[in-house]
């Protein structure tokens, strides 16, 4: 079960992409997808692709894992004339060992518990 279904919101579609092409069309990293399986998640295949220009116009949150990527979605959002983009960093583990991919985890599950939390307050808020 998700963070979101384990707190009763609906209707969100959670998807990932890169800001370069590198990895396009391939599955996670393996490393990745260990820590995910240790830590009682059960990914499936995953099919890597690229953030354009056109994917701030069917999204309604963006969030970077660093800065260097908050910096290039800040550059394909001035193509796209439509600035969108949150903050905190996350390492890449790429080059780690597996503890890298663990911690990551960490930090996006602590990161996903505070936009479940603001998810939730929203949907329990009246509308102004």
């Amino acid at each position: 079960m998700s963070m979101l279904s384990a707190a009763g919101i609906s209707g969100v579609e959670v998807d990932s992409a890169g800001t370069g092409d590198w990895h396009a069309g391939d599955d996670m990293d393996r490393r990745a997808r260990a820590a995910l399986v240790a830590h009682g998640y059960r990914p499936p295949r995953h099919m890597a692709k690229q953030f354009t220009v056109a994917d701030f116009a069917s999204r309604d949150l963006i969030v970077a894992l660093d800065r260097g990527h908050e910096a290039r979605l800040m550059h394909i959002a001035e193509l796209a004339d439509d600035p969108s983009a949150d903050e905190p960093d996350v390492p890449d583990p790429y080059y780690d060992g597996p503890d890298g991919f663990i911690e990551v985890l960490r930090q996006i599950e602590r990161a996903c518990a505070g936009l479940r939390d603001r998810l939730a307050q929203q949907a329990c808020s009246p509308p102004l």
